[in-house]
Parts: C-alpha cells; structure tokens; sequence
C-alpha cells in the first residue's frame, strides 16, 4: 500500500558510497602544509561551507575527529554487517527550501546525491484502533482527518494553504545571515497578512492546534508532528511549528536519501576533494592557535597542526569551543553568554535490525510506511516538558517516532532484512545523575518497544536480528557536538533563536577571536538538515574575503 517518487539530480550509473578509507582520502599530508581554509569538525554545515569555500576556489581541509565525516547526517553499520543504519538524522526535509538544493547550486547529483519521497509519508495509529495517514495527495490526507471532523479537515486545508503563501518569507529569513536581511517581523509586516502572522509566530503550536482542531486525534497528529522539531509544543514562539512541519512533510514527503542520511555528507565530501580540499578523519581538535589576537590554525589530539591562511571554520559545540583557547581571548559576555546555554529536549533511539517492517492494520488491510509514530492523546505531549523538569523518565504511553527507512531504500540492507529506528524522548539529567543512564536504558528501550507493538505486533522477538540502545548519555558519547544529549546543538527556544544563537553580539557567524568563525547547529537557524548554517557561514566568510556567494554559484567548474 506504498509507492514513492525520486528527486535525481543526475543521469547515468550510480556512484558507490565512500569507504572509510576513501574518505580520509589526504591523512599523508605534512600537518605543516597550509590551507587557505582549516574547518574543525566534519558535520553536514561545515561540509557545505567547505563546499562552497571550495568552489570559490579556497583550499580547504577539514578535520574530523570520527572515521566518517558526516556528524548527524552519517550512515554506518551500527548492528550487522552490511546493515546500514542513518545515526541520528533520517528525514532531508528542511534542506529541500534551501537554494542549495532548490537552486541546485552545488550539483550536487553530479556527486552522487539522490532523494527519495515517499507516499504515504507518515502514519498514526491510535489505541482505539483508528489512525490518521498523511499521503503525499492533499485532499486524500484530508479525507483521512475528515474520518474524524469535517471542521478539522477543512482546518488541515487551510493551514496547508495559510503556510504555503508566507513559507517563502520564512524561508528567506532561515537562508540568510543575521543582519544581511531584515528581521523576519519586518519581513512579515510587509505580507498582506503579516500581522496574523506575527501573532501567530509569537503563540504556541499547542495553543493554533487546540483552537483550529476539535478532535484529539487530529490535534494528536498534529501535535506529534509539530515536536518532530523536538522544541516543546507549549513553549511560546513555536507558533510556526504548527504549519511549517506537517506543510513541509505535506509538500516534500518524508525526504529519504537513498543509501542512507550520510549520502548527503559523502557527494558534499566528492565535491570539495574534486575542488582541491582535503578531508581527514581521526583527527579531534583539541586546540585552536591564536597568535597576536587572530586564530591562525588548529592542533589535533594526534600533535598534528594545520595552518590557515585565511581561517579557521568551526563546527565544535560552543561549550566546548571555549575551552579550546584562552578564555580572556573570547572575551567575557561570550563566557558568560555560552554559559547560560541550554540544552533543550532530548532523544533516547534503539536501532534495529529486524526481518519485516512496522505493520499497522488499516482498512482493507495493512501499511507499512517508511515514517510512523505515536501520541496517545495531545495532552500526553504537554507532559514531555514537565518530565524534563523533573528530571523523570516516564515510559507510560510514550510519544515515538519509528523510521523504517528500508521500506524506500532497499539499498540499505540484504534483501529480506530492514532497519528500524525507535526515537522517544527521555532527559539527559537525572536525579540520579546521568550515569544512571547505563543502568536502566534498557528497561526503557522494552518500555518503548513494547508500546509500539501494540499498534505493530508484528515485530516478535524471532522478527529482530540485532539492536543497539542509545540513551542520551549515549549520544553524547558517540558525538560531542550532542551536548547532554541534544541532537540539534541546543535548546531553539526565544532565548536561543535569531540574534541570539549562539550568543547575542556574534550571531553572524563571526566570533569574538578574529579569524574564526562557527557553523553548525548551534548557529542560526539552528538544528535539524537544513543547511543553513553551512550556507550562511559561507555567505559571511565570502563577504569578508571581498566576494559573494551569487558569484560562486554562477560558477560552472
């Protein structure tokens, strides 16, 4: 009961995924060769700044500390050989606005990249055994809430409708540096209908999705969808979510990149060695090198240097980036601004490897999505927030998401065998401390699992091959730009969003040591596989170095 289109940016034969050796492609280099561009950690924003760098004509290398290049956007065999599992990202959703792909700017199909949009995009069933799917089609998504109210499925159609005359207006915003545009209340101000929205950007998903929708189911997929952001749907200014998620999935379906998340990383890894960069693997920076005020290269955690002529480009967590240089050279209201960031809403995943996909009775029969999930009811969304607070973990009637990305790609495992990627959320910090995390991840990994089965009862312990847990103490550990957890850099609330991310006064890339500068998603806008940090980055460090990012997209080479 599926089907699914593709967004091929190239004809012809397929290029192979990089090896592990192939990518650290360069480890021979004299650590005193000089780059025009050293970039400290080997995330999907610093890899499309480097691409763009690199096309400018700029030598880079950029330096990652893991054996793959990609950060959140990386697939590796976590459970059997031959199985590939996306490690934390799955959905390229958000990047499909960017220019980089609407504009194709990078060519990146040239290099490998292919997308793959699947129909039906999201299914979730509900303890009395209905559900609401979303199809790639409008108005047979609306059909589907329309089981439940008239009144919400001519709401669906409506926000659907509302969103997609102002998203350009907030695409703008989210693909252009802080301060080489307007901010996005005087954007909206000029829209015929700017001052709805900018009530409506200022409330919270909760509050548009209680007063739009009457039935708790539709207000439970709605909600669900909201949070895919991972930002608490109760919290003031995430009013946006409540259009921008489900339209977004509604328009692009839940973007799959055929040969896993890491695709993406591996073609942008293609382009910049194509271009005369350097990617090495195995090398953790450990410290940056100022000399007379200005950051001048890197030292790795092997004793190896890296010098640049031009600048370093940092992806490092910001609280760890301080501890890289003498505080007094970032200055004190840097100190005291990255000391005040917050975390925000954190993942707890069990990867699997099982022989058959989620399956979810339906009328006339069974699905089996690549995207499903659950919300028992909406008001069990309003409690996740309240848990954190608690510092609680709490396995009753948990919110998931299940990807089952096999089911779109069976380029990813043998044939007969699929990945299953259970995401809930859990927080970092315990009463107990966060080391008490190794002691019952299991415990909540059967809670979770036990729940889904509920609705997909099909998954028996004879179905599942192999697992492995990651709790957020987990994920911190196996990437340290996962601060206590967090897979999106950081807490996207008001005080973190904008001007303010990652500290007021240097929002625009450009850090308080000259000659050093930020990406990745503690950066504006923020998390999840957009790119905008990456391309904003780009656009900043090409105007300081006296060019422009529309000359370098001109460019045909």
């Amino acid at each position: 009961m599926s089907s699914m289109s593709r967004r091929g940016f190239v004809k012809g034969a397929a290029i192979a995924p990089l090896a592990a050796k192939s990518i650290a492609l360069g480890q021979g280099s004299a650590p005193s060769e000089r780059f025009d561009i050293v970039v400290a950690g080997g995330g999907h924003n610093s890899l499309i700044a480097a691409a763009y760098l690199a096309k400018a004509g700029y030598r880079c290398v950029v330096l990652e500390g893991r054996p793959i290049v990609g950060g959140g956007a990386k697939t590796a065999e976590l459970t059997l050989p031959g199985v590939k599992h996306d490690v934390c990202s799955s959905a390229h959703v958000l990047i499909q606005d960017s220019p980089l792909m609407r504009n194709d700017e990078l060519g990146l199909g040239e290099y490998g990249l292919e997308y793959i949009f699947p129909d039906p995009v999201v299914h979730l069933p509900f303890a009395d055994g209905s559900y609401i799917t979303q199809w790639r089609d409008l108005e047979r998504t609306c059909a589907e809430f329309a089981r439940f109210s008239k009144k919400d499925a001519a709401a669906y159609r409506r926000m659907i409708t509302e969103y997609a005359e102002v998203g350009p207006i907030f695409g703008a915003s989210a693909y252009t540096p802080i301060g080489f545009g307007k901010p996005i209340n005087e954007l909206l101000a000029a829209h015929p209908k700017g001052k709805l929205w900018q009530r409506r950007v200022a409330m919270s998903a909760w509050e548009i999705i209680r007063d739009n929708f009457e039935d708790d189911h539709c207000r439970a997929f709605m909600i669900w969808m909201a949070y895919q952001t991972v930002v608490p749907p109760e919290d003031s200014m995430t009013g946006r979510l409540a259009y921008a998620l489900v339209s977004g999935r509604q328009r692009w379906s839940w973007t799959t990149p055929k040969g896993g998340s890491g695709a993406l990383t591996q073609a942008l890894t293609r382009l910049i060695e194509a271009h005369g960069g350097v990617i090495l693997t195995n090398k953790w920076v450990r410290r940056l090198i100022v000399e007379d005020g200005k950051c001048t290269g890197v030292e790795c955690g092997d004793g190896s240097a890296y010098r640049a002529e031009k600048a370093v480009l940092s992806t490092v967590h910001i609280k760890h980036l301080v501890d890289m240089a003498p505080r007094e050279a970032f200055g004190k209201e840097f100190i005291e601004g990255v000391e005040t960031w917050q975390a925000g809403i954190t993942l707890f995943v069990t990867h699997y490897t099982t022989t058959e996909p989620p399956t979810y009775a339906v009328a006339g029969g069974t699905i089996s999505p690549v995207a499903s999930g659950a919300m028992a009811t909406p008001e069990r969304a309003l409690r996740v927030g309240y848990d954190f607070a608690c510092k609680r973990v709490n396995v009753e009637e948990p919110p998931l998401l299940v990807v089952c990305s096999t089911v779109a790609d069976s380029s990813r495992a043998p044939k007969g065998i699929h990945t299953i990627k259970v995401i809930g959320n859990q927080p970092y910090e315990l009463k107990e401390g966060p080391q008490h995390w190794d002691k019952i991840k299991d415990q909540v990994s059967d809670a979770n699992l036990n729940y889904l089965r509920r609705f997909s009862p099909n998954l028996t312990d004879d179905k599942i091959l192999a697992r492995i847990v990651e709790s957020p103490l987990d994920l911190e550990r196996m990437n340290p730009h996962n601060w206590h957890g967090t897979c999106h850099g950081g807490a996207q609330d008001p005080a973190q969003t904008g001007p303010l991310r990652p500290v007021p006064g240097w929002a625009q890339h450009r850090m308080p040591i000259a000659g050093l500068y930020q990406t990745g998603a503690t950066t504006h806008p923020g998390g999840s596989i957009s790119g905008g940090p990456g391309r904003n980055v780009a656009t900043v460090m090409l105007k300081d170095f006296g060019r422009s990012i529309e000359e370098v997209v001109k460019k045909k080479a």
